[in-house]
């Protein structure tokens, strides 16, 4: 992969809101950042909402149409799609100038971070989601490769824009539907600037190590001991009362 990449970011929004709740404040802390970047030589670029790390919508650049995370979305807000195009253009010519301006210094390069884990707790043969978290790289160029048994798997996989983070880095999930199963095994196949060769991490399906005979006759035994201490102190306390009740009464009213 080339090295000359040079993003533009776009500026963030910040929203504080507050609202009164009895004779007392809860001050809530929101924030929106509206993400645009434009890359060279490849030609690409980005314009995005996000909303406390979640992306609300992105525009399609090809499309010229805004894409909403959730289609509810467009049930309460409205964008129109041209505008990021315009954003773009003077991404680009301002890129043109900084590139002049810095000698063509390229961009410093930020390796990803790269987590997979499953959507929700693994059970055979029981429809499932892993996902590829990459977070903390720059710039927002990378390849991604789901790899089943060694073999690239194409069919439902997903992804999300670049989203935004308060360093100016950026994270992205990609996601792959699978059928969990002892036979197979997955790897998420990452390329980036800032990686000297292609990074890989596995996962594969992990039964969990039922408990020694002799550790589940410990914990019986133990439960079983703990069962008796607490009948034979209720049985005490019981009996204490009784007799105080019983000296009471003896002694009659005063």
């Amino acid at each position: 992969m080339a090295t000359t990449g040079v993003p533009v970011l776009g500026f963030f929004i910040t929203i504080v809101l507050m609202r009164l709740q009895e004779s007392w404040a809860i001050i809530e802390n929101h924030v929106i950042i509206q993400s645009e970047f434009y890359l060279t030589p490849e030609q690409s670029g980005e314009f995005m909402f996000d909303f406390d790390g979640d992306e609300i919508f992105h525009v399609d650049m090809a499309k010229t149409e805004t894409v909403w995370r959730l289609k509810e979305f467009s049930e309460f807000a409205s964008f129109e799609a041209q505008g990021a195009l315009a954003n773009i253009a003077v991404d680009k010519a301002n890129l043109d100038i900084m590139i002049k301006r810095s000698n063509h210094t390229p961009n410093r390069n930020e390796p990803p971070e790269v987590t997979v884990l499953s959507d929700k707790p693994v059970e055979l043969g029981e429809p499932n989601i892993l996902i590829c978290f990459i977070d903390k790289f720059s710039p927002p160029v990378i390849n991604v490769t789901w790899l089943q048994n060694g073999k690239p798997v194409t069919t439902g996989v997903s992804e999300t824009v670049f989203l935004p983070r308060d360093d100016h880095l950026f994270r992205k999930f990609h996601y792959l539907p699978f059928l969990p199963s002892t036979e197979d095994v997955y790897d998420c196949k990452v390329e980036h600037w800032g990686l000297d060769e292609p990074l890989l991490k596995h996962w594969e399906f992990e039964a969990q190590t039922p408990l020694p005979e002799t550790t589940e006759n410990v914990v019986c035994a133990l439960g079983l001991v703990l069962g008796l201490v607490g009948i034979i102190a209720g049985t005490i306390l019981l009996i204490k009362g009784i007799r105080r009740n019983n000296a009471v009464a003896r002694r009659g009213p005063l």
